[in-house]
């Protein structure tokens, strides 16, 4: 169907121009439908003594779209219903597909044009592996009647959080492009116009000159993002296009190119754009963030920096994509350079992405601390949100905080019950000297409070005043900064008690010496015994101590 396509827009293209007989071009008609094809896969090809790989990237839509819809043609009647099957799925697609476009490539081949066939090949399966697995999976997923965020809660949370990043940067960078390329082009659009003007393609020319500039709008967003991260792009050898400057030669008459700024100084207006990287990696750090909170507030700015390296990858991959080569002197380079591309944007927005991964990770705990909730709990998230309240302390058993069964534990599968370790301090003391500093009031309808309108609840209790509240934050940081100190100095105490054994055990250790010597003589006793280390001794019994857990089984209703 894309071939089909092709053929008919290489048709119309031919009625609209000058030519001979029909009969004649048959043959050249075809080949340059083929050759459009491949062009659509990306496939580069080489001319007498050039090579063209600056290919469109829009027109890989088409053949995405096509083996998008062939995946879910494939599962709906393969009836696939494993989520394993679906690479199995994609590789039958793909494995015939590059097949297929090897052939087309070696019959488009001419004395005058070239295609490759082995990136035919690698493309081809790259191309048809993406859309026709995509598609399998969208048409299992609305088989099953399963989400798109109940499929992303099978990854692990980190790589879940660092994908929501990483596609949150990169869309800001790409809608940042898009805006600076739109507006320079309509500031420029009179002579875009005067350019399509002196071509005079007339209208189905001018509708195949529409086409292929559609074709060509991913790589001019590209450049535009190359060009807000600070390297800009090459538009032939010795030119340049970026903030720090412009200096290009003449171009071919393409009425797109008219939205490139003049020689000379970059414009203005232009160099606001260089806060989109910051804004994109402020982004994403507070997204990866949000989607897994950090305990540990070293942590944090950790993975801002690993989510703007990844998107440097992305963009370095897309700046490899999207340039080469138009011809064998002037524009033997045009496009940007994938690794300067990708360095800046992985140092700008990981730096930009660190700042406010850890910025959103201290608001985070600050919510936390001010609430009294512990981080990492069951309700840590929630309470961080602001969409409940927290709830009360968990009971105590015996003095001591018996955790919430966990809900993974399915009813008549088993129930256990976990126990907190008593802190240092109670163990030594008798009870927590920093816990003891304050006591907490119980909330309204808490066991152990007044219950409301009795004569000991006062009328004002149901509604703290705001000095109350602050009394109550000032508090809650008292108690959290001297819980701090106790754990600094607990953990103080702890190395140096683990120092102390270690000394201990080094001191009572024996040298090397006697421990080869030891080793020698158990081997020769073994040895008199007849003993060998590839046979096991019956007689020997293993005195491994085994320990089990205990569940308290719990009958499930019958219907």
């Amino acid at each position: 169907m894309g071939l089909a396509a092709l053929i008919t827009l290489t048709i119309a293209g031919w009625v609209a121009a000058p030519h001979d007989a029909f009969a004649d071009e048959i043959a050249e008609l075809l080949q340059g439908a083929v050759l459009a094809w491949l062009v659509g896969h990306l496939v580069p090809f080489g001319t007498e003594g050039a090579q063209i790989s600056l290919l469109p990237l829009g027109l890989v839509l088409l053949p995405g779209i096509l083996l998008y819809r062939s995946g879910r043609w494939l599962a709906r009647n393969c009836e696939i219903v494993r989520l394993r099957h679906v690479h199995r799925a994609a590789v039958a697609i793909a494995g015939p597909y590059a097949a297929i476009a090897g052939t087309l490539a070696l019959l488009a081949r001419t004395e005058a044009v070239e295609p490759s066939m082995v990136w035919a090949l690698v493309m081809g399966f790259s191309i048809a592996f993406v859309a026709g697995g995509l598609g399998v999976l969208r048409q299992l997923m609305r088989d099953k009647q399963v989400s798109p965020s109940a499929l992303l809660d099978l990854m692990p949370p980190r790589a879940r959080s660092l994908m929501v990043g990483a596609l949150a940067s990169t869309g800001t960078l790409v809608l940042g492009g898009v805006l600076l390329f739109l507006t320079a082009l309509a500031v420029s659009m009179p002579e875009a116009i005067d350019t399509t003007r002196a071509l005079g393609p007339g209208i189905v020319g001018g509708a195949l000159l529409l086409i292929v500039q559609l074709a060509y709008l991913p790589n001019a967003i590209v450049y535009a993002v190359c060009y807000t991260l600070g390297p800009g792009f090459a538009l032939g050898e010795m030119t340049v296009v970026a903030p720090t400057g412009v200096s290009v030669g003449p171009l071919p008459l393409f009425p797109m190119l008219a939205a490139l700024p003049e020689n000379g100084p970059a414009p203005v207006l232009s160099l606001g754009a260089l806060a989109v990287p910051f804004i994109a990696g402020a982004l994403g750090g507070v997204l990866t963030q949000r989607s897994a909170p950090d305990v540990v507030s070293e942590a944090a700015p950790l993975w801002g920096f690993v989510c703007g390296i990844t998107t440097g990858i992305t963009v370095a991959a897309f700046a490899l994509v999207t340039g080469g080569s138009l011809g064998a002197v002037r524009l033997a380079d045009v496009g940007p350079s994938a690794w300067q591309v990708g360095l800046v944007a992985a140092l700008e927005v990981g730096v930009a992405a660190a700042v406010a991964a850890w910025i959103a990770n201290w608001w985070y705990s600050r919510k936390l601390r001010l609430a009294g909730v512990e981080p990492g709990s069951p309700r840590a998230r929630e309470t961080a949100r602001g969409r409940r309240a927290p709830e009360p302390d968990p009971p105590r058993a015996g003095g001591l905080a018996v955790a919430e069964t966990s809900l993974s534990v399915p009813k008549g599968e088993g129930l256990a019950t976990v126990t907190a370790l008593r802190p240092r301090e109670e163990d030594e003391d008798g009870g927590s000297a920093a816990a003891g500093a304050t006591t907490k009031t119980a909330p309204q309808g808490a066991p152990g409070a007044p219950p409301k309108g009795s004569p000991e609840a006062s009328p004002d209790d149901s509604e703290p005043s705001p000095k109350e509240r602050r009394e109550a934050r000032r508090r809650n940081r008292d108690v959290y900064r001297s819980d701090r100190v106790a754990e600094r100095a607990a953990r103080r105490e702890a190395r140096e008690e683990l120092r102390a054994h270690r000394r201990a055990e080094k001191a009572d250790q024996p040298s090397r010496g006697e421990v080869r010597a030891q080793r020698k003589a158990d081997k020769a006793e073994k040895r008199a015994r007849g003993e060998r280390w590839w046979r096991r001794n019956p007689a020997e019994e293993d005195g491994d101590d085994l320990f089990g857990i205990t569940y308290e089984a719990e009958d499930s209703p019958k219907e």
